[in-house]
């Protein structure tokens, strides 16, 4: 089975992070995840993640450095998520792909119902920010 690669945005706005809940209807609706999408073709992980923000969010984004990949196996697929520190100076406010948005503590990510792949990235960023 092939892995598909995924880009997501750990995206800061002060102390904050940016958490996006997927739409019912869609795969894994009601969990909550760093945004971002499929690498498509041969762009690069950064066109990728900035593509996938703008027509998300509508969010321009400065992608600071890559933070950590995890692979995850879904019952029907397998996905790598590579992940980017990225900072802003904008506000999403609405999604295409979520029904909600929300800017949150980093010690406080594991409180909420991530998606599961995002959960080591939530680890490891909290870990992260202990020091």
């Amino acid at each position: 089975m092939a892995i598909i690669k995924v880009v997501c945005g750990i995206i800061f706005k002060g102390d904050l992070v940016l958490i996006c809940r997927r739409k019912p209807e869609k795969s894994l609706g009601g969990y909550w995840e760093f945004p971002g999408g499929k690498v498509e073709g041969t762009e690069s992980y950064e066109d990728s993640l900035t593509r996938e923000l703008i027509e998300e969010l509508n969010l321009e984004v400065e992608i600071k450095q890559h933070f950590f990949n995890t692979v995850h196996h879904y019952e029907k697929i397998t996905i790598e998520l590579i992940s980017f520190i990225c900072e802003t100076e904008n506000i999403a406010t609405k999604s295409t792909d979520h029904d909600k948005l929300e800017w949150v503590e980093v010690s406080d990510l594991l409180n909420w119902k991530l998606a599961p792949a995002d959960i080591p990235i939530a680890k490891e960023l909290i870990e992260e920010f202990k020091g």
